[in-house]
């Protein structure tokens, strides 16, 4: 007997597989142009998690826990934070204060992607922690449930994946 596919119709898989290429480019092209065009990280990097979100609702969870898993996601939150903390830093010491653009920028540059100094590094840094972050928070709600034990009282369980129990 044929296993059960997990996620949604064949029509939404197909689609799904047509744009989310798409999507992840124009979430990429926010986060890079995003001092030049209304954009920046964060609302690049939630274009980025929505790419993950739409995998997940339309394949199931296990086929992009294995594009990023959460071990790999937290990473990213992690190193995006500390790029972010370390372009401050070098500000402060490189500049008079905390964040200052440090990297010179000529007239000649104006309205180029490498025009804005630092801006461009802190949205690349914020892009990917948001992105990551908002991944990880949707796979949690997705990989838990919460069950009633009393009154007023809730657990938190991990949902079960496809094997059966042992008896």
């Amino acid at each position: 007997m044929k296993e059960e596919e997990k996620g949604l119709s064949t029509i939404v898989k197909v689609v799904t597989r047509w744009i989310v290429g798409f999507i992840l480019l124009f979430g990429i092209y926010i986060v890079i142009f995003g001092h030049l065009t209304p954009g920046g990280g964060f609302p690049g990097g939630v274009i980025i998690a929505g790419v993950f979100v739409l995998l997940t609702l339309s394949f199931g969870r296990e086929v992009p826990l294995r594009k990023l898993n959460s071990t790999l996601a937290s990473e990213l939150d992690s190193f995006g934070a500390l790029v972010f903390l370390l372009v401050g830093i070098l500000g402060l010491y490189l500049a008079t204060y905390f964040a200052q653009n440090f990297i010179t920028t000529f007239p000649q540059q104006y309205f180029r992607p490498f025009s804005a100094g630092v801006i461009p590094i802190c949205n690349l840094a914020i892009g990917l922690k948001v992105g990551a972050s908002i991944f990880m928070v949707f796979i949690i709600l997705a990989v838990t449930r919460v069950i009633s034990v009393g009154e007023g009282r809730m657990k938190m369980l991990r949902k079960r994946t496809g094997r059966r129990r042992r008896k």
